[in-house]
């Protein structure tokens, strides 16, 4: 459990295998009605509590364990957010499609409007993680959930201004609104800004991995810079001209019916978060 390219390797597994189980279940949650979504988030719970509670035990390990553990955990609390927001269960007020023709001030209200409750929810579980972090051993779960929420929040103010390549079709029907909240543009002033900040902070968590003495740092800075270069990758999807979606499509069940078509209009420029 020492040696960081396992640690390297382990973070890249858990990177997709967990956004492919989360989309594995919202889709079959899809197939099977509201009711399913719901259950999906409330049966999900265990996963939450169970992060919170490995969050808190790991804050005095330095151990590789415990680096592993508080990793786990962050990603244990962030996945559970994520199930209840694609579910349709903790989102946003706005459901409805943002019109084509509306000014950019009403188009970031109505993409606020649309993730309200999702954001609050994660900006009061990052100060938690602060407030309980403080002065701690430990800190690479708060390292873990703030780079989670720092990228995603980079990844929504891109897709607001603008990127080349944009997948709809892991959307589930409690948010298929969010299509008409996109925009397709060839770039955004946002991006070399998002690319050269994950690059930056990538750099300084590899730097701190190759310079960790004790093996509890070495293993928790080694997910740290894992994490962040998969952030970045992320980013680069969104220009970049490759088949990602191919790495989960495979494991999801067919839709049962299709969701609800686009109006033309908003197919290639349409605004949001």
């Amino acid at each position: 459990m020492t040696n960081p390219w396992i640690a390297a390797l382990s973070a890249l597994f858990l990177w997709w295998f967990s956004t492919g189980i989360i989309l594995w279940r919202v889709r079959r949650a899809d197939n099977q009605g509201h009711d399913a979504h719901l259950w999906s988030v409330l049966l999900g719970l265990p996963l939450l509590l169970g992060g919170v509670v490995g969050l808190n035990e790991t804050l005095t390990d330095t151990s590789p364990q415990g680096a592993y553990l508080a990793f786990l955990s962050a990603l244990a609390v962030w996945g559970w957010v994520e199930l209840a927001f694609l579910s349709g269960i903790i989102a946003g007020p706005n459901t409805k499609p943002c019109p084509p023709d509306a000014p950019l001030s009403d188009r970031f209200l109505r993409a606020i409007g649309t993730i309200l409750w999702h954001e609050i929810l994660l900006i009061t579980l990052l100060c938690a993680l602060v407030i309980l972090s403080h002065d701690a051993p430990n800190i690479f779960g708060l390292w873990t959930f703030a780079i989670l929420f720092f990228a995603r929040i980079s990844a929504k103010l891109n897709l607001f201004f603008g990127v080349p390549r944009i997948h709809t079709e892991f959307l589930p029907r409690p948010l298929a609104h969010l299509a008409s909240h996109f925009r397709r543009a060839p770039m955004n002033a946002v991006f070399p800004v998002s690319i050269t900040a994950l690059s930056y902070a990538s750099y300084c968590f590899t730097e701190r991995a190759l310079t960790a003495a004790p093996p509890g740092a070495l293993i928790g800075f080694t997910l740290l810079s894992a994490l962040t270069l998969l952030a970045l990758l992320e980013h680069w999807f969104m220009v970049i001209p490759l088949p990602d979606q191919k790495l989960w499509r495979w494991m999801l069940p067919e839709r049962k019916s299709p969701l609800p078509s686009r109006p033309a209009t908003l197919k290639e420029n349409t605004h949001g978060l």
